[in-house]
């Protein structure tokens, strides 16, 4: 009875490492609570979108809106986590996305919401997340040590994951029987527990770049590093690739379950939370890997597998199969999101780890934009099956480059 009792105990402390550190746990909380406010908002306007436009190409647009400040502000916010302390400028940007959430609940409360107030909204929105994500990334290694830096990444994946799972499932039921309304005053709601959590914590204070040294100099302190090190210039070129032409599939969630699959917002909630379940049984398996020493062939596994499931789901219009092939995506493109992450993270000094992750986070979020607008217009010309093998192509394409090119990828530890 002892030795199983031991490996119980023993997988359990290797899987939820992180959780031992105090100020992790506050975030953890917090943040699982806003990002189901989160998922819920995004299931319930996707479907909002569709129901006000009809358009496929609409859900584009809102994506592609939401996405563009990214490319204008995320290099720039990456500077500005480098400077000023990474929990303050997150508690900013968490007070500004609560804000937006209110905004859009009231519009639909009154009846008055119209398609372009929902782009504006999703515009500012993105503007928030320039700031927030260099932060958001940076700050882990604040709040665990660097030898359970891959285990918070990865229990950071599994929260999200988490809310990715439960929240389109409760959002698709509650847009039938209340409406959006209550899904967009849900998630203002949220955002409470983790401006609370961040607002409770001890951080110790690091050092941060001089305000009066330009932000110029600073910025192509981190480019010139991205350049000069290929390992670390080609996981950011996979994720964008993914990001553009892999996960860019969601954004026709709501005209896949009309139009494929014959359903409704229900079923939408169920697409999202599908991949959200797989995404969780990924990220859950890495923690559970603890400091495991196989993160570069892990990595590759997952830039070969994602593509080809999208494909094979573009060959059924049958719900059941279709969430089976979600769950398998959504654990296999963990595997690429999770382990670049760490990776990138591991790999670059602290003192640049704000302007390199910004660089991560303007490619991972800026691609989505780009993917967002042409596969709703590919999708409105040709279908959402061909637009989707299109993009599954692409990724199939660039995950074979990196494998003949860049070897030293899969010895990656």
């Amino acid at each position: 009875m002892t030795i199983p009792s031991l490996q119980r105990s023993t997988f359990a402390a290797r899987t939820f490492a992180a959780l031992r550190y105090r100020n992790y746990r506050l975030w953890f909380f917090g943040q699982m609570v806003s990002l189901f406010g989160s998922w819920m908002q995004t299931t319930a306007q996707g479907f909002l979108v569709f129901q006000l436009t009809g358009s496929p190409a609409y859900l584009g647009y809102v994506g592609f809106a939401a996405g563009v400040p990214a490319w204008a502000l995320t290099l720039y916010g990456g500077v500005v986590a480098d400077r000023v302390p990474r929990r303050t400028l997150l508690i900013v940007t968490q007070i500004a996305q609560m804000a937006l959430a209110f905004i859009l609940a009231g519009l639909v409360f009154s009846g008055v919401v119209q398609p372009w107030h929902i782009i504006v909204l999703s515009l500012l929105l993105g503007v928030a997340n320039a700031f927030d994500a260099p932060a958001r990334l940076a700050f882990v290694r604040e709040l665990v040590d660097k030898e359970d830096l891959t285990n918070g990444i990865a229990l950071n994946a599994t929260m999200f994951n988490l809310a990715t799972t439960t929240g389109p499932a409760m959002a698709g039921v509650m847009y039938n029987l209340v409406g959006p309304a209550w899904c967009f005053m849900l998630n203002g709601i949220s955002f409470l527990a983790v401006i609370g959590a961040l607002w409770r914590m001890r951080i110790a204070s690091g050092p941060v770049a001089p305000r009066n040294a330009s932000a110029w100099r600073d910025l192509r302190e981190g480019l010139s590093y991205i350049l000069h090190e290929p390992v670390v210039r080609t996981l950011i070129v996979l994720v964008g690739a993914t990001s553009c032409f892999g996960i860019s599939f969601a954004t026709l969630f709501p005209a896949w379950a009309v139009r494929i699959l014959g359903g409704d917002a229900t079923t939408t909630g169920l697409l999202q939370s599908a991949r959200g379940l797989g995404a969780l049984m990924g990220a859950l398996l890495i923690a559970s890997l603890g400091r495991f020493q196989f993160k570069g062939r892990l990595l590759t596994v997952g830039t070969f597998t994602f593509p080809l499931l999208l494909i094979l789901m573009t060959f059924t219009n049958r719900l059941w199969l279709t969430l089976a092939i979600l769950v398998a995506s959504g654990l296999a493109v963990i595997l690429i999101m999770n382990l670049a992450n760490a990776l990138v993270q591991t790999l670059t000094p602290d003192a640049l780890r704000g302007r390199v992750m910004a660089v991560y986070s303007m490619v991972f979020f800026g691609m989505m934009p780009v993917g967002a607008l042409w596969v709703g217009v590919v999708a409105e010309r040709v279908g959402e099956p061909a637009a989707v093998i299109s993009g599954a192509l692409a990724v199939l394409g660039v995950a074979g480059a990196i494998f003949v090119a860049v070897p030293q990828i899969r010895a990656l530890r």
